[in-house]
């Protein structure tokens, strides 16, 4: 089994980092520069930093602030929010991104995720997938899941194994996970869909939504077959920290990276 990362997520509206449940009811967790640092020196695996109205107010990512947290990092960065061509990716890693994360627009033009990946490798991109529960798509017993788009605003009618299994077709190099139901009621990961979008795709799946505990930790990586888990609220607000966090998952037999 494979090493696997936590990674803090910084959800920033107006360069603040905010924390909501299911996606809304948003509440101020402090300067995102400062947390960044923060995660840094605590053992993280990664960063990742989410422009949550980039996409709806229809415009780029601050890549100021982008740059702004970057230069007090060491640890790889992953950054997303109203990415929409080539020029918006280039501009991200110019100021210190070391990964992008698309959402929206690629559901909008699929064909964006082959150009970023030919154009910057597939290591490069993040494909993330907001999904909630639609028995719509249910099948043979098993749980149907649809794609949100515009920060969960808006359903696509799209089913997400499938969804993520054309994105890693594409060429994505990571799937990023996020069960909107799960999403900050501090319940646990959406076990089930990771399994099953993880069993779709030959590439690393990050599960985000619902961590509550060190056990829903375990839980996604054991049974949910996850390469990372992601959080916010839970180290944002010291319910949870990382190095005793990593310290518990290596004593329940999950590998865990270690920092140089």
């Amino acid at each position: 089994m494979l090493a696997k990362r936590i990674i803090p997520c910084l959800d920033v509206r107006d360069g603040r980092t905010v924390k909501g449940v299911n996606f809304v009811n948003l509440r101020d967790a402090g300067d995102a520069v400062e947390l960044a640092k923060v995660y840094s020196a605590c053992g993280a695996d990664e960063l990742t930093f989410l422009d949550i109205t980039a996409t709806v107010e229809n415009r780029g990512t601050f890549c100021s602030l982008v740059a702004r947290i970057a230069d007090h990092i060491s640890i790889p960065f992953t950054v997303g929010g109203g990415i929409r061509n080539t020029a918006d990716v280039a501009a991200l890693l110019d100021s210190g991104a070391d990964k992008i994360s698309i959402n929206s627009q690629a559901v909008a033009k699929a064909s964006v995720i082959d150009e970023l990946a030919l154009q910057f490798g597939s290591q490069c991109v993040v494909c993330a997938i907001d999904a909630r529960r639609n028995p719509r798509f249910d099948k043979g017993g098993v749980e149907g899941w649809e794609v949100y788009v515009h920060g969960g605003r808006t359903p696509t009618g799209i089913e997400v194994v499938s969804w993520a299994r054309e994105a890693y077709d594409r060429g994505a190099g990571e799937i990023l996970l996020t069960s909107m139901e799960h999403d900050g009621v501090k319940g646990g990961f959406a076990v089930d869909l990771t399994r099953r979008v993880s069993s779709a795709v030959g590439i690393p799946v990050i599960a985000s939504g619902g961590a509550g505990t060190m056990e829903h930790f375990r839980e996604v990586f054991a049974e949910g077959m996850a390469d990372a888990a992601l959080a916010a609220s839970i180290f944002h607000f010291h319910e949870i920290d990382i190095p005793e966090l990593k310290i518990f998952l290596a004593k329940h037999g999950i590998p865990m990276r270690t920092r140089q």
